[in-house]
Parts: C-alpha cells; sequence; structure tokens
C-alpha cells in the first residue's frame, strides 16, 4: 500500500516546501494539496515539484468552479509535471455526474496526465471506474473502501477496461489540540448535504473515519487496518497550529515502513 501526504493548500510556501522534501526523502509515494476557493491547488502544487521525484496530487477541482480550460490554463501556467501529475476532480450535485464525464473527455482531449476522480457515492464511483485514472475516497471508513472498490470495478469492468487505481484521504492529527481541530473539520463536513448523507450512509460519526492519534505509536496500528482496502492512503495533516515543525513531525511519525 502506498502512503501520500496532504496539506491544505492554503498553508504557507515554506511548509508546503519543507513537507514535499520531507515526504520525498522518507519515501511516501505522494504528496497532495487541495483546490479550496480562496486559493488556487495549481500554485500551491507548484511550489512542492521542486521535490523532483514524488507523484504530485491535488485533491480535488470543482468542475462547477473551474471548468477544463482553466484546469489546462493553470496545470501550463504552473509547469507542473505532467508525468508525475495526479489532477483530481469532482463535482457536487445537480448534474454531478454528466459534468464530470464531460470534464474528464474535455481534460484528457489537452493534457497527456492521470486523471483522478473524487467518489463518494456508488454512481460517482461506477463513473470513476469507467473513465479516470485514478479514484479518491474522502471521509470513509476501511471496511466502506472496500465496499466503494466494488462499486469503482463493477464500473470498470462495464466498460471493458481496467480498474483505476484507488486512493483514499484520510486524516491524521496527532496530539490533544490536533484532535480538537480534526474534530472541528469533522464537524464542518457534517454540515455538507452531500457529506451527511454519506456519514449517514457508513453509519459513523466523521471522526470515526480519521487517524486522532494521542501518540506516534498509535499511527501504524490505526494504518494497518488500511490493508488491502485501498492501493494509496494520502494522509492529510491536521496539526495544532501548522508550523513546519509539527507537520515534519506528522510526517516521521507516520513514515513508510
Amino acid at each position: 500500500m502506498g502512503h501520500g501526504f496532504a496539506l491544505f493548500a492554503g498553508t504557507t510556501p515554506e511548509i508546503i516546501r519543507a513537507s514535499a522534501r520531507e515526504a520525498e526523502g522518507l519515501g511516501y509515494s505522494s504528496f497532495w494539496v487541495n483546490h479550496p476557493g480562496s486559493t488556487d491547488g495549481l500554485a500551491a502544487l507548484a511550489l512542492a515539484a521542486e521535490a523532483r521525484r514524488i507523484e504530485l496530487g491535488i485533491g480535488v477541482i470543482p468542475l462547477h468552479t473551474r471548468g477544463p480550460d482553466s484546469i489546462v490554463q493553470g496545470v501550463r501556467e504552473n509547469a507542473l509535471p505532467l508525468d508525475r501529475l495526479l489532477l483530481g476532480v469532482g463535482s457536487p450535485n445537480p448534474n454531478s455526474l454528466g459534468r464530470v464525464r464531460e470534464g474528464i473527455a474535455a481534460l484528457r482531449s489537452q493534457l497527456a496526465t492521470r486523471l483522478i476522480v473524487a467518489a463518494l457515492g456508488p454512481k460517482m464511483c461506477r463513473l470513476a471506474g469507467e473513465i479516470a485514472d485514478g479514484v479518491l475516497f474522502n471521509w470513509l471508513t476501511p471496511e466502506h473502501a472496500r465496499r466503494s472498490a466494488e462499486w469503482v470495478r463493477a464500473g470498470a469492468t462495464a466498460a471493458g477496461r481496467q480498474p483505476p487505481k484507488l486512493f483514499a484521504y484520510v486524516r491524521l492529527a496527532l496530539g490533544a489540540r490536533a484532535c480538537d481541530k480534526l474534530g472541528e473539520e469533522g464537524g464542518r463536513y457534517a454540515r455538507i448535504p452531500a457529506y451527511a448523507a454519506h456519514f449517514e450512509r457508513m453509519g459513523v460519526k466523521p471522526e470515526e473515519t480519521a487517524i486522532a492519534a494521542q501518540s506516534p505509536g498509535a499511527i501504524a496500528p490505526a494504518l494497518g487496518k488500511w490493508q488491502g482496502a485501498v492501493d494509496e492512503v494520502v494522509l492529510r495533516a491536521i496539526t495544532g497550529t501548522d508550523t513546519v515543525e509539527e507537520n515534519v513531525a506528522l510526517l516521521r511519525a507516520a513514515k513508510p515502513a
């Protein structure tokens, strides 16, 4: 199972650069940022491209606010390396399935890179299996990841293609203050209708999908539960005060075996 590491795109350039270098040196397979409305995730990801070998992911660009042509322009303007890029896109309802299908087709016609689809429910998972190079799950348990993987594989089988690679964003907090922030973030997501339905479908609270560790030694056993569920776990960092030192410590505590 691969290990990725993910940061909020709005964190400081210093933290992104230092974390990407550290992740590459520790043997992580990928480094990700998100694409919040307040920050250009493609520009943030370009800061991490100074690390020369690690794969670079963006999870994910919402197609209802940024269309394919703008995404292509952003990838090119920021000189993101296409051979290492994991370009994630997604869309909320209404018309999420149609928007993602059309968006992937448009991006594939212009960029020779791997395209990742964010998927929560069964319909989007099947579509991702049909058209994407990778699928990004979010806020889910290992058990539900296995179920979601079945939906993805069903879509791939129906399309007569190999299943895409399976990634899962897993929030990781270390220490009391970071765990408190994890609870706050989970609460925010639980107020989003699509995620509220997602948590209800699984029958869990948001924090039950995350790793809330009080000590570094608690991280490896929690990650062990993900073995066989997905191809790569992407650890989304939640820290107490968001410093370089905290993020580097988190990277080291969760480093691949």
